[in-house]
């Protein structure tokens, strides 16, 4: 936990991260909660995490989206001239992430989905590309409240990487390849995220694991299967829309999370058709509808029903 920080009282850890730790702080003035990173610099090993969080502070305040997790300020503790310490003050997001939160209900999983790309449209209207989306990065609370956090590996739109970076579970080709990254990284990004809540499996990316002397391995991608061949509860318009999500080529995807919003909107009209049909079907019938029926919540799909 940082050692000082004015005007703070640190109340508790929250979690640690790759170089850094999360606690829950108190604004002494006004009473006020906060999440503040901490990112302590032991050695020259650890200048990769100090300048994630500099990133992420820098994009933060470049992006006004209720749905992409804000910034507040940075400060720096330096001991012999020399950074020792630096402490983001963030807000704090309470609730649980989307890997430990999965939706289990096709409108939720839609409604999550689409305020992501909202937050994720926001970047992209601002410069950047996140490059690292994956369930871990997305928090759910209560209220519906959806945030996109971590924007360490944010960089601006058309920026090729010199080293690889992303999750080798949810990374485009495009970032194994180092080839410049658009809002097209993140629709690959989202279209894996969506892939691995509906099925509970890895969409086959360029990376697995690593090799056997601790680099990335880099592989030849597996043929995916579509998310409905795995879960015959996912409306096959939507099973279309992640693997399309997922091409190998950007030009091949849907070009911009306007496009995504779009077809999550026709995908949940379509579906609430369906749902009202069912309705009138059951009550045409003569048949006595009562519980979950009575909503239609039973031909929902159940998309947790696979993990």
């Amino acid at each position: 936990m940082p050692t000082e920080l004015p005007d703070y009282r640190i109340i508790e850890q929250l979690g640690l991260g790759a170089g850094s730790s999360i606690s829950l702080a108190v604004n002494i003035k006004d009473g006020k909660k906060y999440a503040v990173k901490n990112v302590e610099r032991k050695s020259p090993d650890d200048d990769v995490f100090v300048k994630q969080a500099e990133n992420e502070y820098e994009i933060s305040q470049k992006i006004d989206s209720d749905f992409v997790r804000k910034s507040f300020s940075i400060h720096r503790i330096r001991k012999l001239m020399q950074l020792k310490e630096l402490i983001l003050v963030m807000e704090l997001v309470e609730g649980l992430s989307l890997e430990k939160a999965r939706p289990n209900r096709l409108r939720t999983f839609l409604t999550v989905i689409s305020r992501v790309a909202q937050g994720l449209q926001a970047m992209h209207e601002a410069g950047f590309v996140h490059s690292d989306i994956k369930p871990t990065n997305i928090m759910v609370s209560a209220g519906g409240v959806v945030k996109i956090i971590d924007l360490g590996q944010s960089c601006p739109l058309h920026f090729r990487k010199e080293r690889i970076q992303g999750t080798p579970d949810f990374i485009a080709p495009e970032q194994v390849q180092r080839l410049p990254l658009d809002q097209r990284t993140d629709v690959f990004n989202l279209g894996a995220t969506m892939y691995w809540v509906l099925t509970s499996e890895n969409y086959p990316t360029k990376i697995q694991g690593t090799d056997d002397r601790g680099g990335i391995n880099i592989i030849r991608s597996k043929k995916p299967i579509a998310p409905i061949e795995i879960n015959d509860k996912i409306p096959l318009a939507l099973s279309q829309l992640v693997m399309e999500c997922c091409r190998e080529r950007p030009a091949d995807r849907p070009a911009d999370m306007k496009q995504l919003i779009s077809r999550l909107a026709t995908i949940q009209q379509i579906w609430d058709k369906h749902r009202e049909n069912k309705r009138v079907e059951i009550e045409s019938s003569g048949l006595e509808a009562g519980g979950d029926n009575a909503n239609g919540d039973e031909s929902t799909p159940k998309l947790e029903d696979q993990a």
